[in-house]
């Protein structure tokens, strides 16, 4: 069967609509229009009417998508810095700070074999991660002004997850974002 006809694992699928200028005149913000569709357990489109099947949309500010998706884009290349200076302290033992900057000058993308590795994060990346975090979480959430900033991150955090984050924010692409720990944060905010 095709991809198109089934849903083997769940998964939510994030696509955004911006419309037409002359509408947004009237207002005095410009918003897009998130629109989303998930499965909590596998299905088929002939079973159109199961239980596990959601749909809903969000109206959101353009400029506040546009600003957390360059915040997650610098947030995945500090995690991909961190992993490359990792690797390189791990292979080489020893190395000198002035070396390791070399070696990123030389290596400027890295890209790591195993994407869906926990990543460690240190102490600086880490509180980055839980304000664009906190961020995504007041966007997506029902009631925003309830929305209080995370404490701790809330998902296996790989670089996969951040990419898969960083994704749900294209304007031009959306993205389908499979079942595991971001999966399930995402649909939480979306209840």
């Amino acid at each position: 069967e095709s991809r198109a006809t089934v849903a083997a694992d769940k998964e939510i699928n994030i696509q955004w609509y911006i419309p037409s200028m002359a509408k947004q005149l009237n207002d005095t913000e410009a918003k897009v229009l998130l629109l989303y569709a998930y499965n909590t357990s596998p299905i088929r489109i002939s079973d159109i009417s199961s239980s596990s099947m959601f749909s809903g949309y969000l109206w959101i500010p353009l400029a506040r998508i546009i600003s957390l998706r360059e915040k997650l884009s610098d947030l995945k290349e500090q995690i991909e810095i961190s992993m490359q200076v990792s690797k390189n302290l791990s292979t080489s033992g020893h190395t000198s700070l002035q070396e390791q900057n070399e070696t990123l000058k030389v290596i400027p993308s890295y890209t790591p074999k195993r994407s869906d590795a926990k990543v460690h994060l240190d102490s600086k990346i880490e509180e980055i991660a839980k304000r664009c975090l906190s961020e995504v979480k007041a966007l997506l959430s029902v009631v925003p002004a309830l929305s209080s900033p995370l404490t701790e991150i809330p998902f296996d955090v790989t670089l996969q997850s951040i990419r898969n984050l960083r994704d749900m924010f294209d304007l031009a692409n959306g993205c389908v974002i499979s079942d595991g720990s971001l999966f399930d944060w995402i649909i939480s905010l979306l209840h």
